[in-house]
């Protein structure tokens, strides 16, 4: 058994609120940088480790592996309660922190997969570009969706940061970017900018997921 968390993520990436929590959280973990959608090479170390051949995968302390970002998330948040990383299981925002804690990766994060290299579904270059445009149009309605449905604080379920907070703030960063989640979901973008420009995480973006010119869109 050991007593630091190995993540097998890579800059920008869905690892991104996972190591953002244990930072917040003060665990102690170490990262194995492999960007699978970068060469065969980092697609086979990930996936010697998860099968999927994505990332995050989790090495809990006590040897355990763990995929899945939303449900890494939830464990952290959940086996910290003295953070307030997540509301207890039997307060009144829980429900809709699950609901919308699993509405990411159901209907945003999965279309990245597609996205990533869309001759997995595509029979040619014409319809690749189809794909590209039509994932980029759903995601940017699943958003505005979302929006409409919130209810935000200063952060999305009231006035206390929550990992949803983190997940929505990285995958917001990805397409169509900023610029466009500005446009089709302002009630979370005032949240996103504050988790932007939380000075507990100052030092994690600068390392991790950079703001550098043009990264808005």
């Amino acid at each position: 058994m050991s007593s630091e968390y190995v993540v097998h993520g890579a800059s920008g990436s869905g690892s991104m609120p996972v190591e953002a929590t244990m930072r917040l959280l003060g665990l102690p973990y170490r990262v194995i940088e492999n960007a699978p959608w970068e060469s065969k090479a980092a697609a086979d170390a990930v996936g010697a480790v998860n099968r999927l051949r994505q990332v995050p995968a989790v090495i809990l302390p006590s040897g355990e592996l763990m995929t899945e970002s939303a449900a890494i998330l939830i464990h952290l948040a959940d086996s910290h309660p003295q953070a307030g990383l997540a509301p207890a299981p039997d307060a009144r925002e829980r429900a809709q922190f699950l609901r919308w804690m699993i509405y990411l990766p159901a209907s945003i994060y999965s279309m990245f997969w597609v996205r990533d290299d869309p001759s997995r579904l595509a029979a040619d270059a014409a319809a690749e570009q189809v794909i590209s445009q039509r994932t980029a149009q759903r995601i940017a309605d699943c958003w505005r969706m979302m929006d409409e449905q919130v209810s935000p604080g200063d952060y999305i379920l009231g006035d206390r940061l929550s990992v949803l907070d983190l997940y929505v703030t990285v995958m917001s960063r990805w397409t169509p970017r900023r610029k466009v989640f500005h446009q089709v979901a302002p009630k979370m973008s005032a949240v996103v900018r504050r988790v932007d420009a939380d000075p507990r995480l100052a030092d994690f973006w600068a390392q991790r997921m950079p703001f550098e010119a043009g990264w808005e869109g």
